[in-house]
């Protein structure tokens, strides 16, 4: 009973902040290398912590100098989950969060001003054809690091654009596309690829740029396989399900407002 007067308001939310802290962290390194270095370093933490409850001073001292000075070697380890769960904080839409879409300070037209429809066409379109496309749709985060690779434009978005940019025979047809404000802003651009080992092996280069570029930063994504003639949804470093295309046009709307 005395425990739970001393108990305030805060003390909750701190546990829902380390909480919510520790699952993005989860978010970041999962299907990584990384997720078993996370684990061992909880596992160690909460060895620590049970032995400064049970006054093991040795051990405790031993865990706790470990786990001050391995701060420093997290940094290099975790580099690039550091780099991404920055850019994350960085780029967050408040607006966009569901918990705030309710009010009207929250509303955002903005995505709507993408023809959404020329291009999710284009896309059936190189489907059927059996070719190849990947395009990348941005929506906060800058992706002036990635345009530096390919070729700029300044084109607005149309169905048979996007076609003929990804056409087999053309000389743009290679690397992503960039799409700003329903403008293509760059062809060819070459983009980071996951290390993830939670794609599928049978996912080629495309689908792993995809995967790159939305765990980088919070754009869009779309994969038309050469393979198989399927159109990919990719956001936040995973595959988003649909079942049709107006499904699809849904989804990506949503997410663009």
């Amino acid at each position: 009973m005395e425990i739970l007067e001393n108990f305030r308001i805060l003390d909750i939310i701190d546990i829902v902040l380390v909480a919510t802290l520790l699952y993005y962290v989860y978010k970041l390194v999962k299907g990584t290398v990384a997720i078993n270095i996370f684990i061992g370093i909880v596992v160690i933490y909460l060895i620590w912590q049970l032995t400064e409850l049970l006054k093991m001073e040795l051990l405790s001292t031993i865990l706790g100098q470990f786990i001050g000075v391995g701060m420093f070697a997290l940094i290099v380890v975790f580099q690039q989950e550091i780099r991404k769960f920055l850019l994350m904080i960085g780029s967050t839409n408040l607006r966009g969060k569901a918990v705030f879409k309710n009010f009207q300070f929250s509303k955002n037209d903005k995505g709507l001003d993408i023809d959404v429809n020329a291009i999710l066409d284009a896309c059936v379109n190189m489907g059927k054809q059996y070719t190849g496309a990947l395009i990348v749709i941005r929506r906060t985060t800058s992706l002036e690091f990635v345009k530096a690779t390919g070729d700029a434009m300044d084109i607005e978005v149309n169905k048979p654009i996007i076609e003929s940019i990804f056409y087999k025979n053309s000389t743009l047809h290679d690397g992503a596309m960039i799409i700003e404000d329903n403008v293509i802003t760059a062809t060819r651009v070459i983009l980071p690829v996951t290390q993830g080992r939670s794609i599928p092996l049978r996912f080629g280069l495309r689908h792993r740029a995809a995967f790159g570029i939305t765990e980088k930063t919070d754009a869009l994504a779309l994969v038309v396989s050469e393979e198989s003639g399927d159109i990919s949804y990719v956001k936040n470093g995973e595959f988003v399900i649909f079942k049709t295309i107006d499904e699809l046009r849904e989804l990506i709307t949503t997410d663009l407002s």
